[in-house]
């Protein structure tokens, strides 16, 4: 009403290099009050990500170096800058005013604030109640987060309800120096594909926004029925009045959950890859996943099938007597890129995660016969293709 475009205020810690679609939640809602014209205000907090915080973690977040806070932030805001609007977008750094606070203005900032204010915070409490340790450093990080507030004149802050706490500290803190308190929009936790906890790539339940067309459909499918629409409404822009159609349709069980999540996963990949990588993503799916054919179009691993063997992957090859090439299979699936050690691939195959030319392996098969062209499958997804070097 009053012609006048809203501050924005959104900030994020550059603790992990990645974001996932549990951030794109409270992005989508920036993108779109940014092309109704307000301005969005992207803090990035390259100071209070060396501190450290919980964020209902209910432990101490790992400070990180100043090096290792500016890498992430790099490739944080390249996938950022995928949902938001880069040129609508002021982006501001929280070293401008913390990297000359000193004592006393930490000092004058805490004066405002009681410890039984901060305690009220619901992962302290409960810390606090349990006799679990608080860092002094993270009971300073919602005073810090209150003054970015000030500093950019914020006239909504955005967050999940997990910042509930947090955000309405920078409304108090505007008011006592003289501001208009800022409004706060909360928006809800994404699911994992877990079913259970918060997307979070600590628990592995994450879907990336920078992850390939193919396991970003493939992981959307994995979701569980009761999140479909949570994940439409969430994450897309399907009408309201189609997404109660699909809680109608889902409760009365007159339609496939297969075939809505194959429409929500091809939404995902369009969003972030385009639509004919959603194609191709869908495709894939049906003939590796639902048909169980290994794709046309899967990389080579190259070996030498020569004897004695040599090059780089001599080690992985054996020859035996009769001259039958042989793969010491815990080390073909590390040289494939498939595991990150030995000790991963060995649980790979005790789980019965690795294919062989066809053949589910167990853990007594480290060493099998291969011939040129033989396929190596880890999990769902992950196939190679062996090809003899010479």
């Amino acid at each position: 009403k009053s012609g006048k475009p809203l501050r924005l205020k959104k900030g994020f810690d550059p603790s992990a290099p990645d974001i996932h679609l549990g951030h794109v939640v409270g992005l989508r809602k920036l993108r779109k009050l940014q092309d109704l014209g307000h301005q969005v205000v992207l803090i990035v907090g390259d100071w209070t990500a060396q501190i450290g915080d919980p964020s209902g973690r209910s432990a101490t977040r790992p400070m990180l170096s100043a090096e290792e806070v500016m890498a992430n932030a790099e490739t944080y805001m390249a996938q950022l800058f995928k949902v938001v609007d880069k040129e609508k977008t002021e982006v501001r750094w929280q070293t401008e005013w913390f990297g000359n606070f000193t004592l006393a203005d930490v000092i004058r900032l805490t004066s405002r604030f009681t410890v039984a204010q901060i305690l009220k915070r619901d992962d302290f409490a409960k810390r606090y109640e349990a006799d679990q340790p608080i860092a002094v450093t993270e009971l300073l990080y919602p005073l810090l987060q209150a003054y970015d507030s000030t500093v950019v004149e914020a006239d909504v802050e955005f967050g999940g309800t997990d910042q509930r706490f947090n955000n309405l500290l920078g409304r108090e803190l505007q008011q006592m120096v003289g501001q208009r308190p800022q409004q706060v929009m909360l928006v809800p936790i994404l699911v994992g594909t877990d079913g259970v906890q918060k997307m979070s790539k600590s628990l592995g339940n994450y879907i990336g926004v920078d992850e390939p067309p193919d396991d970003m459909y493939g992981k959307a499918m994995s979701i569980s029925d009761d999140h479909i629409v949570n994940y439409f409404e969430l994450l897309t822009d399907v009408p309201e009045e189609e997404l109660g159609a699909f809680r109608s349709e889902m409760r009365q069980g007159s339609t496939n959950p297969m075939d809505l999540k194959k429409r929500l996963s091809r939404d995902l990949v369009s969003q972030f890859h385009g639509e004919r990588e959603a194609d191709e993503a869908q495709g894939h799916f049906e003939q590796v996943i639902q048909r169980r054919e290994a794709p046309q179009d899967m990389p080579q691993l190259e070996i030498s099938f020569g004897a004695p063997a040599s090059g780089p992957n001599s080690d992985v090859v054996a020859v035996d007597g009769g001259g039958e090439i042989k793969v010491n299979v815990v080390k073909l699936v590390v040289q494939a890129g498939f595991a990150a050690s030995s000790g991963e691939a060995r649980r790979l195959l005790q789980q019965g995660a690795v294919q062989v030319a066809g053949r589910r392996l167990t853990a007594d098969d480290v060493v099998v016969p291969v011939t040129p062209g033989t396929t190596l499958r880890v999990g769902n997804r992950r196939f190679i293709r062996i090809v003899d070097s010479g």
